[in-house]
């Protein structure tokens, strides 16, 4: 039997912080004080049953945590300040709110095999010359209910607008500088303690150019990394793909790029985990990217001089593409067999860089309406 997909006709909460890093930690922590209690019990769940194979209780969980602390202080100090804040705001213990940070080392990446797609196209293919970003976030079906937007304006950075969901930081979304970023998730063997790849990506938000956007990415005695999907507002397209000890710098082809969950440069190719196992994301990736070619296949049959461009409504139908369904674009993955493979897009946002606007969809894009949002610089 198949479980309903969730409706949300109403946006997720929309969360305004100001202030030092404690304090955006603080206020973020009393705002969702709800969602941070239930996403570390999902968490807990996961880490703790017997199915998972991980042989682990949740105070091992927070002692292999601890670990990476040292390096999140050295190198972020600002950012464990976040994490302590959330925790004084939540009620939830600071040791807690580590393991969610170091969530994806902690379990080796063993529970989620993350399935997100990100497609950006810059002016030269747009109707109006708007830079946009399209991604959909695909998590465990728990935490869905948990998903906020973070309008933060920090003292020493700034302004930014992101998703988050429960006790994880913040870190897909876009700030007053013109800086964009969707992650998705990949799989490296040669991971190590260090710096979570969350907590790189959260740098990434705080950042003012291209070149130290990049060099959060990459980020020295990082854990491991995500693929980094890297918009400016100029029109400047990014994949960074970013192992613990290996990173590649992808460029953007005919105006657009797009990316999924397996590397694609052959250096990070040689260190990346099972990779005959990750059949579903380079179905993804071809059919993203099938799309957003169709125009070249109209303008051929009706004999156009010109490209079609795309807009916000053609960036929404990728988004809502059901072709590998359930392990689609749009992920309705949350009924597979194994409840630890078990996942489904937990949200769906489109970024107009341009207008500095978000477009977000809570839960499946197929049947949740977007709703817009604006940075306030």
């Amino acid at each position: 039997m198949k479980t309903p997909v969730p409706l949300h006709p109403n946006p997720p909460p929309l969360i305004r912080v100001r202030g030092s890093h404690r304090a955006i930690g603080q206020q973020l922590g009393e705002a969702l004080k709800s969602q941070i209690l239930r996403s570390r019990e999902i968490a807990r769940t996961l880490i703790e049953h017997p199915a998972s194979g991980l042989n682990l209780q949740w105070e091992g969980a927070v002692i292999q945590a601890q670990k990476y602390l040292p390096y999140i202080q050295e190198r972020y100090p600002r950012y464990a300040d976040e994490i302590m804040g959330i925790a004084e705001g939540s009620g939830v213990s600071f040791r807690d709110l580590c393991v969610l940070t170091t969530f994806e080392a902690v379990t080796s990446d063993a529970l989620h095999l993350g399935k997100c797609t990100s497609v950006a196209v810059n002016g030269d293919l747009t109707t109006d010359g708007h830079v946009l970003i399209a991604h959909n976030e695909d998590w465990t079906p728990e935490d869905e209910q948990d998903v906020a937007l973070v309008h933060a304006s920090p003292d020493d950075e700034p302004p930014f607008l992101a998703m988050m969901y429960g006790g994880y930081l913040p870190n897909i979304g876009f700030n007053a500088c013109g800086i964009a970023q969707c992650c998705d998730s990949v799989h490296p063997s040669d991971s190590r303690i260090g710096v979570p790849r969350v907590i790189a990506s959260r740098a990434v938000l705080g950042t003012r150019t291209i070149a130290d956007a990049i060099r959060c990415m990459v980020s020295p005695y990082r854990a491991a990394g995500y693929n980094h999907l890297l918009a400016h507002e100029s029109g400047e397209l990014y994949c960074v793909e970013v192992s613990a000890r290996r990173f590649a710098i992808l460029y953007a082809h005919e105006g657009h790029i797009v990316h999924t969950n397996h590397y694609l440069d052959a250096q990070l190719q040689a260190v990346e985990k099972n990779p005959d196992e990750l059949l579903n994301t380079r179905i993804r990736r071809s059919r993203a990217t099938n799309i957003l070619r169709l125009n070249e296949k109209h303008k051929l049959k009706h004999k156009l001089k010109h490209k079609l461009k795309h807009n916000l409504h053609s960036l929404q139908i990728i988004l809502q593409d059901h072709v590998n369904y359930p392990h689609a674009i749009c992920n309705h993955a949350q009924d597979i067999e194994s409840w630890f493979l078990r996942e489904k897009t937990i949200c769906s946002l489109i970024i107009d860089l341009t207008a500095h606007a978000m477009h977000i969809a809570w839960g499946n894009p197929c049947q949740n309406p977007y709703h817009t949002f604006f940075l306030e610089s």
